[in-house]
């Protein structure tokens, strides 16, 4: 599955507080969210999507910051398919949850994509990890307690 590709990002770092993705607190979520900026947080954030059944989103944000870094036509072809197949087509294993236009207008465009081509859909995503994901998280015992060992090791 194309979970698979994303798999050592999340597990095998050897510090939790490595920094991935700064990209994952800019434009939406609240202040407090500079957590994200270290691997344990994403970590946290994603288990709590898991635990609402609603992981494939932070996958597929992460899955698009991934493709926009490809510099190889090709690879990029393989990538956005894989996405499209993992996330956006309808019935996908992870199907994220866009409008129907969104959707339409990636599935017109797969076949020549561009490095522009999942921006639309992960914005949408994004938004709705701040607005609706995100708030929740912040009050569940999983952030709770990420914030309690990443406090407690920056006083060591």
């Amino acid at each position: 599955m194309f979970f698979g590709l994303f798999k050592s990002r999340f597990h095998y770092y050897n510090n939790p507080l490595e920094r991935p993705h700064k990209g994952l607190c800019l434009n939406g979520f609240p202040s407090e969210c500079g957590i994200f900026s270290f691997v344990a947080g994403q970590l946290a954030f994603q288990e709590f999507l898991r635990s609402e059944y609603s992981e494939e989103n932070i996958l597929f944000w992460l899955a698009c910051e991934d493709y926009k870094k490809i510099k190889n036509t090709s690879e990029m072809i393989i990538t956005a398919n894989r996405i499209y197949s993992e996330f956006v087509q309808v019935e996908a294993p992870r199907q994220i949850n866009i409008d129907c236009g969104t959707r339409a207008n990636i599935t017109k465009n797969i076949s020549e994509p561009n490095l522009n081509s999942f921006d639309t859909a992960q914005k949408l995503i994004f938004s709705l990890m701040a607005r609706d994901c995100y708030p929740r998280f912040l009050k569940s015992e999983i952030y709770q307690s990420i914030l309690r060992k990443v406090k407690s090791s920056t006083k060591a």
